[in-house]
């Protein structure tokens, strides 16, 4: 009875480890439908944009959307947006902008020698001189415009608007004005008012805004 027990028991050992460690063999089934299905549709995305294209250039649209953006573009570059904040200067004030920047990293030449080290404050003015003036004013202001160019030269000054059109200035009065895209410089200077003048003053940039006379260029 025993050795029938011990038989039945290996036996179903040897069941189990067929079952696992055996081949085992996959039949695949039809089970039929089980809901409706629907076709996997991935439309090429660059088709489409381009089928879009082709159908704006037979109607027109695609040379009537290029012609508002090229004038968009020239109304930017002729008068592009104003200074926010720059108002006319109505107490006169100066102070020095020191343009020192800290190194975030070392600076080095294509032979790897040192040039500048991380955390070292460099201060451009001990290597080049800025020979010429920045002087910002209102381009729509006519008495900040003539006075700015009763006084400087296009030689002595780079003159900035912060708004108003420079490209109209220089046809009108045949010299070159510059503007302050988005106000960088004035922000970076702290300037508020204008007319305002930068100027190097050793090994620091002078800033002055200037209240005018009314009645000239003064």
């Amino acid at each position: 009875m025993r050795m029938l027990v011990t038989g039945c028991v290996c036996a179903v050992t040897a069941l189990g480890s067929a079952l696992v460690l055996g081949p085992m063999r996959s039949e695949a089934k039809d089970y039929g439908q089980a809901a409706q299905t629907f076709p996997v549709i991935e439309p090429d995305l660059l088709s489409t944009i381009e089928s879009r294209l082709r159908r704006a250039e037979a109607s027109g649209e695609l040379a009537r959307t290029n012609e508002m953006f090229a004038k968009r573009v020239e109304a930017k570059v002729r008068r592009p947006d104003p200074v926010a904040g720059i108002t006319p200067a109505r107490a006169a004030r100066t102070w020095d902008f020191d343009p020192s920047v800290t190194m975030e990293r070392d600076i080095r030449d294509q032979k790897g020698n040192l040039i500048a080290a991380a955390g070292q404050r460099i201060n451009p003015l001990d290597f080049v001189a800025i020979r010429q003036d920045l002087v910002f004013i209102d381009g729509d202001d006519p008495e900040q415009m003539a006075w700015a160019i009763a006084r400087y030269t296009d030689l002595k000054a780079k003159i900035i608007l912060v708004r108003g059109s420079p490209v109209e200035q220089m046809t009108a009065k045949k010299r070159r004005f510059y503007f302050d895209q988005a106000g960088k410089l004035t922000s970076r200077f702290g300037i508020e008012h204008t007319p305002a003048v930068v100027s190097q003053a050793g090994k620091v940039m002078r800033v002055s805004e200037v209240v005018l006379k009314t009645g000239g260029p003064g």
